[in-house]
């Protein structure tokens, strides 16, 4: 089932969702089930799988040169949707990115997850490799998320990059973007970044998942400048709990968003870990309860594979 169709179904009532981090290589796959297993009873209609794009690591080699390697750290996305898709009888939302694809693996990869039965994707171009300062496309792959947004849709016609094809049977993905409230950190405003958002709702994208914020007023003025600009799909707010006091300082600089004084004041003021967590869980809470007064679809939780304290939120709220 499409997540747009979850969203309709429930008729105005606030649905819960998380999303996940696959394991890293050589791991086993109990990690996301002990990660998924306690949030079940909240009875999610999807759950989100990120996507991990490659790193570069450099081994000395005899001659005393470094010898440059390709690694993936976090593999398994497919394998971990349709491991969730038969376990749990939920819907499996996996992010599709531009950055180390090409056109034809890309293509490759939605084949394979239609195999599976999975009817939804989260375009995202991705971030750049770790090791340098931009975002780099592949030779014969895509630089922005619309170019990813255009070959879903052209998928979803039954239109594959091989026109010779004999037999050519569309895809069924609903397709779901990323909104920032804040900005892409790469955009010079906000309005430059929501026309850039517009351009992808027009070319097929079905919903908004926001990226993290901690004051509902940046959410609720980024979904009335959206209404403004005729963008009219859901818009999913994307919410994640503090646990430790590093999050000060990680959060804003890997997300690129402000953290609300009030908030920074509490967790400084914690004597120890447990405390910055419950200062977490209830700050999340509020916010929770306010942005399901303002009658959003859906609260979407960045739980970075950990449960418990969204766990603690959702009892609460659901």
């Amino acid at each position: 089932m499409k997540v747009i169709e979850h969203l309709e179904a429930n008729k105005g009532k606030t649905l819960f969702s998380f999303e996940l981090i696959p394991p890293l290589k050589g791991e086993s796959i109990k990690s996301i089930f002990d990660a998924i297993d306690p949030l079940m009873e909240f009875k999610p209609p999807f759950i989100d799988v990120t996507y991990h794009r490659e790193e570069y690591v450099y081994k000395l080699r005899e001659n005393g040169f470094l010898e440059r390697k390709v690694t993936r750290k976090r593999p398994g996305t497919v394998g971990i949707c349709a491991a969730i898709m038969n376990r749990y009888h939920v819907d499996a939302v996996p992010h599709i990115i531009c950055g180390g694809f090409t056109k034809e693996e890309t293509e490759n990869a939605l084949i394979d997850l239609h195999f599976l039965g999975v009817e939804n994707v989260l375009a995202l171009r991705g971030d750049a490799v770790k090791s340098e300062g931009a975002f780099v496309p592949e030779k014969e792959g895509h630089s922005h998320a619309i170019n990813l947004i255009h070959q879903l849709v052209d998928m979803n016609k039954g239109n594959f990059l091989d026109d010779e094809l004999a037999v050519s049977e569309p895809t069924n993905f609903c397709i779901g973007i990323a909104g920032y409230p804040e900005k892409h950190f790469e955009s010079p405003n906000l309005l430059s970044d929501l026309r850039y958002l517009k351009q992808k709702v027009e070319a097929g994208a079905e919903y908004i998942v926001t990226q993290m914020f901690f004051d509902n007023q940046k959410y609720f003025e980024f979904v009335e400048t959206c209404r403004k600009m005729d963008i009219h799909v859901p818009i999913i707010p994307g919410l994640k709990p503090i646990t430790t006091k590093n999050h000060l300082n990680i959060l804003p600089r890997i997300f690129h968003i402000d953290l609300p004084q009030d908030l920074v004041e509490a967790v400084e003021g914690c004597k120890n870990n447990q405390d910055i967590v419950q200062v977490g869980v209830d700050w999340a809470i509020q916010q929770s309860k306010e942005l399901m007064a303002y009658g959003v679809p859906c609260l979407h939780f960045y739980t970075m594979g950990k449960s418990g304290a969204t766990q603690k939120i959702a009892a609460a709220l659901f």
